[in-house]
């Protein structure tokens, strides 16, 4: 059996075509997750609602309802292996999710709605779900967060991950501004159980609520996470997100035959 180690802007998952086979998901991705240290483990499977199927699993086993940089893997996936075309639509457990390969290792996904918003869900904390049900996320200001704190703040995030407002789990986001339409931003994942080098519903999450709070009203939002850059546009008119779009890179690192 194929599996392919693909990764988005760090964030790496083990890859495999499901289309012909009956596959115990959670075990494989216990199994490949650990053995090569990957986030999650995605597989691509045949759909009646789009052009295929993405079934998403953390490196824990458990089940995720989406992954955006995962969505912009498994589109790429897809494309190298003629499944489908340049424009394309995933069907995943959070609604169809929409992709465009704009080059070779670059790719832009339309990402589920907000489902569920709450901007004061705790102090200096908002909560967001894109999608319904939707991958929940917690979003921080952080003034002067770096990357090489990570360890520091870890009993901070902590907090956030554990805390009774989020009785089916968070993935935590805390950000810092490094610019008028540009931030630094650090994700501890849910079913990761640590730090990943990006997370796109993450960056999407935190754009959604700095959109919705004014604070980059053209749309537009450049998200610089550990593992690389990642652009976020918001597309809405009062206070309701119509569209929602995640650009970065898809890279395949290596092909396993196992």
């Amino acid at each position: 059996m194929k599996y392919w180690h693909m990764s988005g802007a760090g964030n790496d998952f083990m890859v495999m075509d499901a289309r012909d086979g009956d596959f115990d998901f959670q075990a494989l991705s216990k199994s490949l997750c650990a053995a090569y240290g990957t986030d999650g483990f995605m597989a691509l499977d045949r759909s009646e609602k789009a052009d295929f199927r993405l079934h998403f699993y953390n490196s824990d086993g458990t089940r995720g309802e989406m992954c955006g940089n995962g969505a912009r893997c498994i589109c790429k996936f897809a494309y190298d292996h003629g499944i489908a075309g340049e424009e394309m639509s995933v069907e995943t457990d959070a609604g169809i999710v929409y992709g465009w390969r704009l080059g070779a290792e670059h790719y832009r996904v339309q990402l589920n709605n907000p489902g569920l918003v709450n901007l004061t869900c705790r102090e200096n904390g908002a909560y967001v779900e894109l999608g319904d049900p939707g991958v929940p996320h917690s979003v921080t200001h952080w003034p002067g967060l770096q990357w090489e704190d990570r360890q520091a703040l870890l009993p901070e995030f902590l907090v956030y991950r554990n805390a009774p407002e989020y009785p089916k789990g968070v993935n935590v986001n805390f950000y810092t501004w490094v610019g008028e339409t540009t931030i630094r931003i650090l994700t501890f994942e849910r079913g990761v159980e640590d730090y990943t080098l990006a997370c796109g519903t993450g960056s999407a999450s935190t754009a959604v609520v700095l959109w919705l709070t004014g604070h980059f009203p053209g749309g537009k939002l450049t998200v610089l996470n550990p593992g690389g850059k990642l652009e976020v546009t918001v597309e809405g008119a009062n206070g309701i997100v119509h569209r929602l779009f995640l650009e970065g890179p898809a890279t395949v690192l290596n092909v396993l035959e196992l």
